[in-house]
């Protein structure tokens, strides 16, 4: 078994580590000079698998996205209340099955050509017919119809009373159709297959956004400049680098050296050593959560067909113990692959350890004996957890039940590939709200057919994992009043709890550390970072 450090120990090696490399750090990244002469700089670890506003799904995609390509509705600063952004007002029918949407007439995609109703179409089209991560976005979408330049009608399957929630979520963002096509894009029903558009957007962006793509080198930089013509609010800062960095102790590093002016992935125990009178250091609730993941499909993944194995496996989990171990308390249990304030999550049983039951149901099970499965993860820092950390303390909780993890990180584009393929049988990952609303969670995380963990649990292969209720609950919200949705999506998520594929085990804190010169630094619950919102003083 990997041995398990204690927090406490851990914690004195990251302050002790950060000293160790404060003078080769420093040397290797030199303070910033002033913001006439050098770019606002951000520091996280770049997770991004594509910058093709229809194929990239990560949490660095979704920042990149926002501040390219605008949305036609943006997310309000309470992070649930509906903004305009490309569309300056929009109308529903009486079922919410179909909705109007009138285009600002003074947008302008980067290269100053109008935001018209035929690149909203397209991009609707092309995120659906694409078929990456974020397509069941527009999968209730039965036809676009743009009826002049600044009119589009969204017609759906049936009722959906959360897509004008969905058109919040930076996948949806607009691009510019005429240039993006004419570079291998393409939005037809076999854009899975016809589109040839991906290397592209690897280098040139398309939207509207407050900013363009400068630079994007894999594993390095993501770099933005100011989009000239964006005139929805005034962008402070022209020049602002995402630079690739791993861990939370050199990010901090970076931050207290002047080489950093945002770092965005600092864990509570690394927080503590970040001193002096020019940075701020705060925390704040998010919304976001970590979770083991169980695939009965995947390879070597049979023993978990069983529900009583899944079920134990979840009783043998120390929430409390998860919780300090990895943000030293800073951070919220979570019951349901739904997020803590969001609908449908009030009054749920909070998740706790019964070693107990998790024995009881594991020889109900014929597994007293216990197997050993693989446990291939991710090795990154999300949302200022070290995965691998996360996982140590899974493989020592599951070890009471005689349930032994073969812990293997690997790169996160290894991981995806992976769990997209012969699947694994337990991981640990985590996820970020797309917008405020609880149907993007059923959609992803309920085992319905089509979802994508249905996909990595095995569903095409194994029917019991299907649960029809779930979908049966979804149709049914989707079409209800806002008085019935919360009591609706409980029951959502307690099918959703019980079938125990998808196991929450904390809601970590958000620490936002930054220079005091930066201003307008905040948590969005769609965007991750909006940097138009940024300034320096």
């Amino acid at each position: 078994m990997t041995k398990l450090y204690r927090r406490s120990h851990f914690a004195r090696w990251r302050a002790a580590a950060l000293l160790c490399i404060s003078l080769t750090a420093a040397a290797s990244f030199p303070a910033l000079a002033s913001a006439e002469d050098k770019p606002l700089v951000i520091v996280r670890d770049i997770d991004i698998n594509s910058l093709d506003p229809a194929r990239a799904w990560c949490d660095t995609c979704q920042i990149y996205l926002s501040n390219v390509y605008e949305t036609l509705i943006g997310l309000g600063t309470d992070n649930k209340s509906l903004v305009p952004r490309l569309a300056t007002k929009w109308e529903a029918n009486a079922d919410q099955s179909q909705f109007t949407f009138t285009l600002d007439p003074d947008a302008k995609f980067s290269d100053g050509s109008p935001v018209e109703a035929k690149d909203v179409k397209w991009s609707m089209e092309r995120l659906k017919n694409v078929k990456g991560d974020a397509s069941f976005m527009m999968d209730a979408v039965r036809s676009i119809e743009a009826k002049d330049a600044k009119t589009v009608v969204v017609t759906l399957t049936g009722p959906n009373s959360e897509f004008l929630n969905i058109l919040t979520a930076p996948y949806t963002g607009v691009a510019n159709s005429v240039e993006a096509s004419a570079n291998g894009a393409a939005a037809g029903e076999d854009a899975a297959t016809a589109d040839k558009g991906e290397a592209w957007f690897l280098a040139h962006s398309a939207g509207s956004g407050p900013y363009m793509l400068a630079e994007y080198k894999p594993g390095d930089v993501l770099r933005f400049k100011a989009n000239p013509n964006y005139k929805r609010s005034a962008v402070a800062i022209g020049d602002i680098v995402i630079k690739h960095t791993k861990d939370a102790v050199a990010q901090a590093q970076m931050l207290q050296s002047g080489g950093a002016d945002i770092a965005m992935q600092i864990d509570p125990d690394t927080a503590k050593t970040i001193s002096g009178g020019e940075l701020s250091v705060e925390t704040v609730p998010s919304y976001n959560f970590l979770y083991v993941a169980l695939s009965p499909g995947a390879k070597d993944g049979g023993k978990l067909a069983s529900k009583e194995v899944r079920q134990a496996i979840g009783y043998a989990l120390d929430y409390d113990g998860i919780i300090e171990f990895t943000v030293g308390g800073q951070g919220k249990k979570i019951p349901v692959a739904i997020p803590n304030g969001f609908p449908g999550t009030d009054g749920l049983p909070e998740p706790k350890q019964d070693l107990a039951k998790a024995k009881e149901l594991m020889a109900k099970a014929g597994a007293a004996d216990g197997f050993e499965i693989n446990a291939t993860f991710p090795n990154m820092n999300a949302y200022g957890v070290d995965l691998s950390l996360l996982i140590q303390k899974v493989q020592q909780d599951l070890d009471k039940i005689n349930v032994k993890l073969k812990l293997t990180p690997v790169e996160f584009s290894v991981w995806r590939d992976q769990v997209r393929g012969d699947g694994i049988p337990l991981t640990t990952v985590f996820f970020a709200p797309d917008y405020y609303g609880s149907a993007q969670y059923v959609q992803y995380f309920g085992m319905m057919e089509g979802t994508p963990w249905w996909k990595r649990a095995g569903g095409a292969t194994d029917a019991s994992i299907t649960n029809a209720k779930t979908a049966e609950l979804l149709t049914k919200v989707l079409a209800a009043g806002d008085a019935e949705k919360p009591a609706i999506y409980k029951e959502i998520a307690q099918t959703m709890i019980d079938d125990r594929i998808i196991i929450p085990v904390v809601s970590p804190d958000l620490v936002l550390a930054h220079a005091k010169s930066v201003t307008g630094l905040r948590y969005s619950a769609c965007c991750n970072l909006l940097m138009n919102e940024l300034g320096l003083k």
